[in-house]
């Protein structure tokens, strides 16, 4: 054999790459090629802040692949046209590509497979590449999927790991495939104006400084919301470009409870994606039904616009929006107090919530995004479904001195200490000297409502 192809999807790396290696091992010349599909963007998967993320991956994935004699192929149309067409030019019995876990990746895995396979090539489908365990590799008696975490992570933590591998040295291009040019940044409008750079460069500085500086403090000091502790490491995730399982092995290898709470995150992933992989339709429906009948209407609709533009008058609450506005990103603590808020004091329906994320986030996969809202809605796979999480006392504990909130919404900027978290309740405070809205509900009200919604008032 002489020619493979590599698809990129999610994947978009040099490091611990096992569909490359493959196709590296079986072949004298690879293409890289990378498709980019308008049923993407149809399928609601793009949004500016990942195309921008996006066009940064893959330029480092290109300049990756130069510095080892090669170049990334890129193509815009059908992927399955594009692949096929590639391998038909170049003559390549063999096409490569990580296993996808949405039903829009497996629907596009099996067309396809059945299109190569009708040309009289394979396609080979490569698992733990952008998980580090696959779905379904563990699974309770009697159920093809966890439903409760805890009992996945006893499981997940004892499975052996692949061990991790090198970037290759080299990556031999074939001449002939033509590529478009790569997008770029600065193409894309409409991004968030702090959004942070791509690519798997940026992601493994970011990886080896985060291990050596603060996963040490990572257990005490990840619901930090002025501290910004967390690795921020998720939208590299998202893209792939760079390996859950490297981080794994690597965490591991520092040591530590910081380090082992940080697993235990990256577990919160894998559980997320083979719960998706089990049951697709959670991506739009609830996985356990409460039969909430959410409010709809003029005054539902005024709330959610509030609570989109960081107006609710909670100030952690509008704190954590308006960060996702800016950044593209949320503390994660942040995105918990937010859904909370939506679902059960405002009591609208979290698919409203996730469709903003999704908008925004740079982070945005379908998995994590959907069903931690659904945990937090009470609708997915949390065992406290009725837990409501409470703004000022979150606020306070979590934002003591108020750093969090003078940051992402200055007009507060000047109130004293934790009383920031509630100042319609600062006595003599002069109302003009700021703009900053009172709050669009009584908190109690929402809980009772909430509640009764619930039949447990």
């Amino acid at each position: 054999m002489t020619v493979s192809v590599v698809l990129f999807t999610s994947d978009l790396r040099l490091h611990d790459h096992p569909p490359l290696h493959a196709a590296l091992d079986g072949a004298r010349e690879v293409v890289p090629l990378f498709v980019r599909d308008p049923a993407v963007d149809r399928a609601g998967f793009a949004a500016p802040n990942r195309l921008a993320f996006l066009a940064d991956c893959l330029a480092d994935l290109d300049a990756g692949l130069k510095e080892r004699g090669g170049r990334l192929v890129v193509r815009g149309g059908d992927t399955v046209t594009e692949v096929c067409g590639v391998a038909r030019q170049t003559d390549a019995d063999e096409v490569h590509m990580a296993a996808g876990h949405t039903a829009f990746a497996r629907a596009r895995e099996t067309r396809l497979r059945h299109a190569l396979e009708s040309d009289g090539r394979r396609l080979y489908v490569h698992d733990a590449v952008t998980t580090v365990v696959p779905p379904g590799e563990v699974t309770p008696q009697g159920s093809d999927h966890f439903a409760v975490f805890t009992p996945y992570f006893r499981r997940w933590a004892a499975e052996p790991l692949r061990t991790p591998l090198a970037a290759p040295r080299s990556v031999p291009v074939p001449q002939g495939p033509r590529s478009e040019r790569l997008p770029s940044r600065d193409s894309v409008a409409d991004t968030s104006e702090g959004l942070a750079a791509g690519g798997e460069s940026k992601g493994r500085r970011i990886l080896g400084a985060w291990l050596s500086r603060h996963a040490d403090d990572y257990e005490v000091r990840h619901d930090d919301l002025a501290g910004d502790a967390t690795s921020r490491l998720s939208p590299y995730l998202h893209f792939g470009a760079v390996s859950a399982t490297e981080m794994v092995h690597r965490a591991r290898a520092r040591g530590g409870a910081g380090a082992e709470a940080f697993v235990r995150q990256l577990c919160w992933r894998d559980f997320h994606h083979q719960v998706l992989a089990a049951r697709p339709e959670t991506a739009v429906e609830d996985y356990r039904p409460r039969l909430d009948l959410w409010r709809r209407g003029e005054e539902a609709e005024a709330d959610l616009l509030a609570w989109r533009e960081g107006r609710t008058g909670y100030p952690v609450v509008d704190a954590a929006m308006r960060q996702l506005a800016h950044e593209g990103w949320m503390h994660n603590r942040g995105r918990l107090l937010v859904a909370s808020f939506l679902t059960k004091t405002l009591y609208l329906d979290w698919r409203e919530g996730a469709r903003h994320f999704l908008g925004l986030l740079v982070d945005g996969d379908v998995a994590n995004n959907q069903l931690n809202w659904q945990w937090v809605a009470g609708t997915g796979t949390d065992t406290r479904p009725h837990r409501v999480l409470n703004p000022v006392l979150q606020g306070k504990r979590y934002d003591p001195h108020g750093a969090y909130v003078r940051r992402w919404v200055p007009e507060l900027a000047d109130l004293p200490g934790a009383a920031i978290h509630e100042p319609w309740r600062l006595k003599g405070l002069d109302r003009a000297s700021y703009e900053y809205p009172d709050p669009i509900v009584d908190l109690a009200e929402g809980l009772a409502r909430f509640r009764h919604a619930r039949g447990r008032d």
